[in-house]
């Protein structure tokens, strides 16, 4: 009987031929697909944004915000998986190769580099759009505030706790995208990302390359007074909410969490719970 699925022990080493190949893929086209999975990322984030806005700027209908941008945000790693593209927080399971030496850790390292040199390209040009197009001015301006209230509380985040938002959020971005590879067919691949993508922002989770877009739209969108207005916020917020709060309070950690998530919680458990038991049992064999 044909399955249309893998079991977990062939989501394994397909994830690791998956990886072989994304290593040995050149410059210029990983620059050009991890461009694409940024902008496709931004894409899901401004749209669950423009969804929900109305419902994060009440306190008592944050909750409901959050699941009505959960059910659309998944449109972003559905196209990353099937239209294709390079995503940094689902590469970090190339690990899998290097911990089963099929993959040197330079290569991983490399990758992991252009991509995410590539997902921020494609995720602040989706924000300087949004800013450029006016679509901050919906809802008499709130969406525009809502932006920057969001960006304001993502770099205002503790150090630790950024850290482990990372964690549980690509713990499940990277289940989502094992999943997908673990599916033959197309709904397959659709459903296994949706439900675990919808989990993590409802949840709340800190994903860097979904923050290269909202917290870079938030710093451009305060530049409008009317947006800067609407966000309500005190102009000691404001004032932090740039660049460099951008890099050091949010994208360190998050990233660093990210790659703990992705690559420790799911790549490495799965190593070591599948293929180093099967290449353990191949060496008794011969």
């Amino acid at each position: 009987m044909n399955k249309n699925y893998l079991t977990p022990a062939e989501i394994a080493e397909a994830t690791i031929n998956t990886g072989i190949a994304k290593c040995c893929r050149p410059f210029i086209p990983t620059l050009l697909l991890a461009i694409l999975a940024g902008a496709f990322i931004a894409f899901a984030s401004e749209g669950s944004n423009m969804a929900a806005f109305n419902l994060f700027a009440k306190p008592e209908t944050y909750g409901l915000g959050k699941v009505l941008a959960g059910s659309i945000f998944g449109t972003g790693l559905m196209l990353v998986v099937v239209a294709g593209g390079e995503l940094f927080t689902g590469n970090t399971m190339i690990i899998l190769g290097v911990a089963d030496k099929k993959t040197a850790i330079i290569d991983m390292l490399k990758n992991w580099g252009i991509v995410y040199l590539g997902n921020f390209i494609g995720s602040v040009f989706i924000a300087y759009m949004m800013v450029q197009s006016g679509l901050f001015n919906s809802g008499a301006n709130v969406l525009g505030g809502v932006t920057i209230k969001i960006a304001a509380y993502k770099t205002s985040l503790p150090f630790m706790s950024a850290f482990y938002l990372g964690i549980m959020c690509n713990w499940l971005v990277c289940l989502a995208v094992w999943m997908a590879y673990g599916a033959k067919d197309m709904v397959g691949k659709l459903f296994a990302i949706f439900f675990p993508i919808w989990l993590f922002i409802t949840s709340g989770f800190e994903h860097s390359v979904a923050n290269m877009y909202y917290i870079p739209a938030g710093i451009m969108a305060k530049a409008n007074p009317d947006w800067a207005a609407a966000s309500h916020l005190e102009p000691a917020k404001l004032e932090a909410l740039n660049w460099s709060s951008f890099f050091i309070n949010n994208l360190v950690p998050v990233t660093l969490g990210n790659i703990v998530g992705g690559a420790g919680m799911v790549a490495l458990v799965y190593y070591f719970s599948f293929i180093k038991p099967a290449r353990e049992a191949e060496k008794k064999a011969a």
